[in-house]
């Protein structure tokens, strides 16, 4: 078993990796917590295929279980869903003392991981991400989040959780668009922090997903080593860890242009970091051939590459509400080279010209 820690001030954790981890997640809770109620949050994708499995290990290691199902996609990522939650865990009788566990992808764990960060100011949590964008990004790092009509992730609370156990093993399953969906957020902690990574990647594509499943403890150790060790020094995300948001302004002010019905979150990252790396090479600041480098990975592994077309004053207005934006201007993220980065701030006539030339 792969065990990857989060060394934080606070609180530590571990990150494990390995198949079948779901099958014996009772007793691994129980040695990080000792056995409680524990509240599953799931959804109605995850369900059918994980909840019996991940209940019975659970009860058999001695906690006392209930469940809630949610429904699946972003719409579910709302303060709706977080008021069920709050119902569900009052008929529950969780208290200070149990736990909730995200059972699920990006959305079950953002919005189950705010609902813990907030009942009874703070209850613990275990993240059980089925989804490769959370195994190898939102589940990691203690980010908790809802979104609201006004963009994306604006409410959420810093709560780490106790505990995450990725079982490869789940993405078997994976439907192909959440499977590239997760995708777009690998591909980018190899062109921020781990050039070894984006080589794998290069190495691998042209294999399909089957040469990608057979090194996946490796990508997924890859990508949570890379985030545990930016949110070690920086867990409240004032620094470094704009780092991970490469891509994340272009790609988000897309999803709340859509109306989170077009470009899910990876495909949307994925082109956003197509168009800022064109930009950001087009203006010197990005070592020639970077931009082509990228585009071919993205390519091959059946990412978009560019960005729908959107109203641009819309996309504007949605890049100057993001959650990143400091007093001194907006905060994007641009690649020195491959496995290089740094963030940048810029004056909204920046963000008018970059919109400008991607047309």
């Amino acid at each position: 078993m792969d065990r990857v820690p989060v060394s934080l001030k606070e609180k530590s954790y571990e990150v494990l990796i390995a198949a079948g981890l779901m099958q014996n997640s009772g007793d691994l809770l129980a040695e990080a917590i000792s056995p409680c109620r524990a509240a599953i949050i799931t959804d109605d994708n995850v369900a059918p295929i994980y909840l019996n499995t991940v209940r019975g290990s659970l009860e058999a290691a001695g906690f006392r279980t209930s469940a809630l199902v949610l429904p699946h996609g972003e719409k579910t990522k709302c303060l709706d869903s977080v008021a069920r939650i709050y119902a569900f865990l009052s008929e529950s009788g969780i208290t200070r003392s149990d736990a909730l566990i995200a059972l699920g992808g990006g959305v079950v764990g953002d919005t189950g991981g705010f609902a813990s960060a907030t009942w009874l100011r703070g209850v613990r949590y275990v993240q059980i991400p089925t989804s490769l964008l959370a195994q190898v990004d939102s589940s990691v790092g203690g980010k908790t989040a809802i979104d609201l009509p006004q963009g994306k992730n604006l409410a959420g609370a810093f709560h780490q959780p106790s505990l995450v156990l990725c079982d490869p093993a789940a993405l078997e399953t994976l439907p192909e668009h959440y499977w590239l969906d997760g995708l777009g957020e690998v591909v980018k902690y190899g062109a921020i922090l781990d050039e070894a990574l984006f080589a794998l990647l290069e190495e691998t594509a042209d294999g399909g997903r089957k040469a990608v499943m057979e090194n996946m403890i490796g990508i997924l150790h890859h990508c949570v080593a890379c985030k545990a060790e930016i949110v070690s020094r920086d867990e409240h995300d004032n620094g470094e860890r704009m780092l991970l948001n490469f891509g994340h302004t272009l790609g988000h002010a897309v999803e709340v242009c859509q109306h989170y019905e077009g470009l899910s979150h990876g495909m949307a990252v994925a082109a956003g970091m197509t168009a800022i790396t064109r930009w950001s090479e087009q203006q010197g600041l990005t070592e020639p051939g970077t931009s082509a480098r990228l585009t071919a990975l993205l390519d091959r592994l059946g990412l978009p590459t560019a960005l729908p077309a959107l109203d641009r004053a819309s996309m504007l207005h949605a890049m100057s509400r993001d959650k990143k934006k400091g007093s001194s201007g907006s905060r994007i993220v641009i690649l020195d080279r491959i496995g290089q980065s740094r963030v940048m701030t810029v004056q909204e006539d920046c963000l008018e010209m970059l919109l400008a030339g991607l047309r």
